[in-house]
């Protein structure tokens, strides 16, 4: 069995982007590692390049700023990328700049992979996700969180990733996945404010007009971590590859998971959702098998 990782990454300094923890989490799985790097204002490719593994390959791109609508840039350049991947790696795992894997989980994604790899009936792996939110120390609990989406997939030119990447279809299709009992540790949320309000500002403009940006701008000043809907207390181990990240956070965030930002209708259903363990209506970018 043959697994090739990917990734694409732009102005991963600027936007202090964990892509070397993500990198290098699921560098034990993987046979090669394919990072694309966009046109950045920043030190990335040096970023990029201060991993040390000959699994690692660099591809170049220049991103199409003007396809806004509905982030489709983040899709072709992750298909851009899916293109260029050799057809002998039957896995592709990928990881968006910002999610890591946990080290205790990287048995059980060994195991489902090899498990699956000659049932074609399996066109991805679907994986469990934990959103970390303004600090380490607490994640999203709400519906505002996609609580599953698919990342490792075939080697199939026929799949391709989906309006802003977030997951894949096949033949305009949704792929049939089996679900494994690891988890994606998201951080794309953990960020000093100023840093945030800057990205986010930056990322919109992935989906709006120069004149919405400017007209919604957020400065760091007004940049607010509490008004979340809901979060909880993180409770368990962050994985081995953080831990240097998370000893160098100088920033404070106040938080109050007490506290429930909700509707009405959102409030009946977060209720229902935490008496159950169902949630109603839920959003699948895939059909489960």
């Amino acid at each position: 069995m043959k697994t090739c990782g990917f990734t694409i990454v732009r102005n991963a300094v600027k936007f202090n982007y964990p892509v070397i923890e993500s990198i290098r989490s699921i560098l034990p799985l993987v046979d090669r590692f394919y990072v694309s790097i966009g046109n950045s204002e920043d030190a990335t490719r040096e970023l990029i390049e201060s991993i040390s593994s000959d699994k690692i390959k660099i591809l170049h791109s220049i991103w199409d700023d003007s396809l806004r609508k509905g982030g489709k840039v983040l899709a072709d350049e992750t298909n851009k990328v899916i293109d260029q991947i050799p057809a002998d790696y039957e896995w592709l795992f990928y990881l968006q700049a910002d999610e890591v894997i946990h080290e205790n989980d990287l048995p059980e994604i060994q195991k489902g992979m090899e498990a699956y790899l000659t049932n074609p009936a399996v066109e991805g792996l679907l994986l469990h996700y934990n959103h970390f939110y303004g600090t380490y120390d607490y994640i999203g609990d709400s519906r505002t969180w996609y609580r599953y989406e698919v990342r490792i997939i075939r080697n199939d030119k026929r799949i391709r990733s989906f309006r802003d990447a977030q997951g894949f279809r096949k033949d305009g299709k949704k792929l049939h996945v089996k679900m494994l009992e690891a988890s994606v540790y998201h951080y794309g949320w953990v960020k000093d404010p100023k840093i945030m309000a800057e990205k986010m500002n930056h990322f919109r403009k992935m989906y709006h007009s120069d004149d919405w940006v400017k007209k919604n701008y957020i400065t760091p000043e007004l940049f607010d971590f509490s008004e979340v809907d809901s979060v909880k207390r993180f409770e368990s181990t962050h994985p081995e590859v953080m831990k240097e990240r998370i000893a160098r956070v100088e920033w404070k965030v106040n938080i109050d998971p007490g506290r429930k930002n909700f509707k009405l209708k959102d409030r009946f259903l977060y209720w229902v959702e935490k008496e159950t363990g169902k949630r109603l209506f839920e959003y699948r970018n895939y059909t489960l098998i």
